[in-house]
């Protein structure tokens, strides 16, 4: 296979920022490993992607590291290596810690959001190790966080803390490997047009479209960035987040909007 040929793995491929990601790395002539629970909509989006034949689909609940860690395998063989790893797979779900019932929400979307952020960087570090040593450069594992996580926003306390744990995680692990030639990049998106962001019923400033946030999520990756908030703009609103103290961010988000609780 031609060496200079990125061999990228994306996770939540399917729709949304995943779906973003894996067409602008297809325009740069990426190989590609997709990977999403809905097999026929990845089908779909390999069909639409210059060079299909170079590219493998995955069929994987993230959940199922065991599925997971064997896709990881089989791109790693396919492709001959790995360059980059971009954690992808997303949900939010608005709970309230009252019900009993939306315990088993949090833990859905920790499932999802963190602990398939682990199971999809594990089965990868070994072989991005070997090829460090070897004198190759470029590895980079990417995960998909959120502005969300900067503060606990109200209704959303499974997204926010799911959100708050990749960050911290990822940035463990960035320390972790820093010595190994690996990169560990983190990226806070802010409101970017996906159907994850289509069915809130609040305004939503700065909203992005997704093929935006890609060329510059891609831009961020390739640089080995260890932290990027999408679009800048809200990366000083998330910055102001920081520093207020806990008393005004009380007062001025206690009536903020909230996502809307799951009909369980």
């Amino acid at each position: 296979m031609n060496t200079g040929m990125q061999r990228v793995f994306i996770t939540g491929a399917s729709s949304g920022l995943g779906m973003a990601l894996a067409q602008r790395y297809a325009q740069q002539g990426a190989m590609l490993g997709l990977l999403a629970r809905r097999g026929e909509l990845l089908q779909e989006l390999i069909a639409s992607l210059p060079n299909p034949e170079r590219h493998r689909t995955y069929a994987v609940d993230v959940t199922d590291s065991d599925a997971l860690a064997a896709a990881a395998a089989d791109f790693i063989a396919a492709a001959q290596g790995i360059d980059i790893v971009v954690a992808s797979a997303g949900v939010s779900r608005g709970m309230l810690t009252e019900y009993a019932e939306d315990i088993a929400v949090l833990r859905r979307v920790f499932d999802i959001n963190v602990m398939a952020t682990v199971a999809t960087f594990s089965p990868f570090i070994a072989t991005m190790q070997r090829q460090a040593q070897a004198g190759q450069s470029g590895m980079r594992l990417v995960g998909i966080a959120s502005v969300a996580g900067i503060r606990g926003l109200p209704g959303g306390g499974a997204y926010s803390a799911s959100k708050a744990a990749v960050i911290s995680y990822c940035e463990s692990l960035r320390v972790e490997l820093k010595k190994s030639g690996i990169k560990v990049v983190t990226i806070a998106p802010g409101y970017i047009d996906t159907p994850m962001t289509q069915v809130n019923d609040y305004a939503m400033p700065f909203l992005m479209p997704p093929e935006k946030f890609a060329e510059q999520a891609v831009a961020a990756i390739a640089d080995g960035a260890s932290y990027r908030v999408i679009p800048w703009q809200m990366g000083i609103v998330a910055k102001l987040l920081r520093m207020l103290p806990n008393w005004l961010y009380d007062r001025a988000f206690v009536n903020a909007p909230r996502k809307t609780r799951d009909p369980h």
